[in-house]
C-alpha cells in the first residue's frame, strides 16, 4: 500500500472532516469563546478532549455503517439511521447549513476588511463567489483543496502558538495557574454540546470515504478525525490564553492575537490562511447538497446537469449573504449554534450510537445502497 492509499484510506477523511469544521466558527477563535472559554483555562481544555472524544466515537460509527452499505451521501445515510424520518436531518441541515455560511460570509467580511480596508459587504460577496466557483467542479477538486489547505491550518495554527508563547509565554502561564475554573458539570455538557452540532458535517463529508474498503480502515479514520478535527482547536485556545480578558469581545479574537503579536507579515498570512479555512467549510458543506442532488438524479437513472451544481450553490449562497449583511459573527455564533446542537443530537448522535452499532453488528438489518461493500479484512 503506497503512501497516497494509505494518506486517503486513514487521514483524509478526518482532514476533510477538520477542513468542513474550522471555518464554521473555531478558526476564528469565536466558537472558542462561546463554549470553552466560559469554563476557565482548564475547564475548556476539558470540554475540548469531551469533543474530541465524542467527535472520534460517532465518527468512527458512522463511517463503518457508511462503508457497509456504501451510503456516501447523506440522505442514503440517514435512511439507513432513521427510516422514513431521515428528512428530519435534512430540515436541521438547511437550518445549519444557512447558519453556518451566513458565519463564513460574516468572518470573511472582517477578515477582507482588515487586509484590504473595502467594505465587509464586497469581501463577504467575494468569499461566497469563490465558494460558488470552487463546488462547480466536483468531488476532485473540492477533496484536494481540503486536504491541501488543512495542512497549511496545520502549520499556520502551531506557528501562531510558537509565536504567543516566545512573546507571552509569562501571560499563558499566569492564566492558567491563577484564572478561576469553573465548578461543576458544565464542561461536560458544553462539550458534548459542542461536538454535536458540529457533527452534522460527518454526514455531508461521506463522499471523501470511496478510498475505503476495509472495517480496520474506516473505524481507525474515524477515530483519528476527532482528533485531527480538535487539534489546530486546541492550539488555538492555549494561544488565546496570552490575552484571556480581552478575546471575549472581539468579532474574531484570532486577529486579536495577531494585533498583540504585532508581526506584519505573519499577520497577512495567517488571515490568508483562515480565509482559506472559511472558503473549505463552504465548499465542503455545498458540495455535499450538490451529492445528495446527484444521487437522486441517479436513482431515477438520470445524471444531473452540471449546471445545477451552480445554481444550488447561488441560491444557497444568496440566503446567507443577506443572514451574513444582517446579524454579526458573534450573534450568529452565540445563538444559532446552540439551538441546534440539541436537534443533532436527537437525529444523530443518539441514532449513531444506538441504531448504527445494531446495524453494523447485524447484517440483516441493514441495507447497501449501491452494492455489496467490500469484505471485512
Amino acid at each position: 500500500m503506497g503512501l497516497q492509499s494509505i494518506f486517503n484510506r486513514y487521514l483524509l477523511p478526518g482532514f476533510v472532516f477538520q477542513g468542513v469544521v474550522i471555518g464554521g466558527g473555531y478558526a476564528t477563535g469565536r466558537e472558542l469563546v462561546e463554549f470553552f472559554l466560559p469554563h476557565g483555562p482548564i475547564g475548556g481544555l476539558l470540554a475540548m478532549l469531551v469533543s474530541a472524544i465524542v467527535w472520534s466515537l460517532v465518527i468512527a460509527i458512522s463511517f463503518e455503517l457508511c462503508r457497509l452499505t456504501r451510503s456516501y451521501d447523506y440522505k442514503s445515510f440517514f435512511t439507513q439511521l432513521l427510516g422514513p424520518f431521515w428528512f428530519l436531518f435534512e430540515v436541521l441541515l438547511v437550518l445549519l447549513l444557512l447558519l453556518v455560511l451566513s458565519v463564513v460570509g460574516a468572518a470573511s467580511g472582517e477578515l477582507i476588511h482588515n487586509l484590504l480596508n473595502v467594505p465587509l459587504i464586497v469581501g463577504t460577496a467575494a468569499l461566497l463567489f469563490t465558494i460558488g466557483v470552487l463546488v462547480f467542479y466536483g468531488s476532485k477538486v473540492v477533496e484536494l483543496f481540503i486536504s491541501s489547505w488543512s495542512v497549511l491550518i496545520y502549520l499556520c495554527f502551531i506557528s501562531l502558538v510558537v509565536f504567543c508563547f516566545v512573546y507571552f509565554s509569562d501571560e499563558i502561564k499566569q492564566t492558567f495557574l491563577h484564572e478561576e475554573n469553573t465548578q461543576g458539570p458544565g464542561w461536560l455538557l458544553d462539550g458534548i454540546r459542542y461536538a454535536s452540532y458540529n457533527l452534522a458535517v460527518v454526514p455531508m463529508i461521506l463522499f471523501s470515504l470511496q478510498h475505503i474498503e476495509r472495517r480496520k480502515e474506516a473505524l481507525t479514520s474515524g477515530l483519528l478525525a476527532g482528533f485531527i478535527g480538535m487539534f489546530p482547536a486546541v492550539l488555538l485556545y492555549v494561544s488565546m490564553m496570552s490575552n484571556y480578558s480581552g478575546v471575549s469581545d472581539a468579532p474574531i479574537p484570532s486577529t486579536l492575537l495577531l494585533k498583540s503579536i504585532d508581526i506584519a507579515w505573519f499577520s497577512v498570512v495567517f488571515q490568508v490562511i483562515l480565509l482559506g479555512a472559511l472558503l473549505q467549510t463552504g465548499a465542503g458543506l455545498i458540495h455535499s447538497v450538490n451529492e445528495r442532488v446527484e444521487s437522486s438524479f441517479a436513482a431515477e437513472g438520470k445524471s444531473m446537469p452540471k449546471v445545477f451544481r451552480s445554481v444550488n450553490a447561488i441560491l444557497m449562497l444568496a440566503v446567507s449573504l443577506v443572514l451574513a449583511t444582517q446579524f454579526g459573527i458573534i450573534e450568529l455564533i452565540g445563538k444559532g449554534y446552540g439551538l441546534l446542537a440539541f436537534g443533532f443530537l436527537a437525529v444523530f448522535v443518539i441514532p449513531v450510537l444506538s441504531v448504527g452499532v445494531f446495524k453494523i453488528w447485524n447484517p440483516e438489518k441493514r441495507q447497501s445502497i449501491n452494492g455489496p461493500s467490500k469484505a471485512d479484512r
